[in-house]
């Protein structure tokens, strides 16, 4: 499974953004079944969990953008959206999609079997 993230840009604080992890490769209807998760890196920090929805829908989101941000998926499409509400100066990151068969990872950067490349968001004060 390749996953391609996209939707990232330069954003004022207060506007919202929307990002999209795709499927792709030989095995890509299997992410259906698959929990996904998004993470972010800001420079000279450790990788970051942000939100994961699980196959059956079910979604659990950090303390950090709760109420902010949404995760959904599209099984139909095979897509994963991040909806981001409230941008802050603080949501500056590489975003990065990310793909647990197991469905058990969590917010376990080191459960997640596929990475897409990742997508730059800056959110301007």
């Amino acid at each position: 499974v390749q996953l391609q993230a996209s939707g990232g840009g330069l954003v004022q604080s207060g506007n919202s953004l929307t990002l999209s992890c795709a499927a792709s490769g030989p095995t890509f209807t299997s992410v259906a079944s698959d929990a996904v998760g998004w993470f972010r890196r800001t420079p000279g920090k450790e990788l970051e969990w942000v939100a994961t929805i699980g196959w059956n829908g079910r979604t659990h989101y950090s303390d950090s953008v709760k109420g902010r941000f949404t995760i959904s998926r599209d099984n139909v499409n095979y897509t994963v959206s991040l909806q981001m509400n409230s941008l802050k100066p603080e949501d500056t990151a590489v975003y990065y999609c990310a793909s647990d068969p197991s469905g058990w990872a969590g917010s376990n950067a080191g459960g997640y079997d596929y990475w897409g490349q990742g997508t730059l968001v800056t959110v301007s004060s």
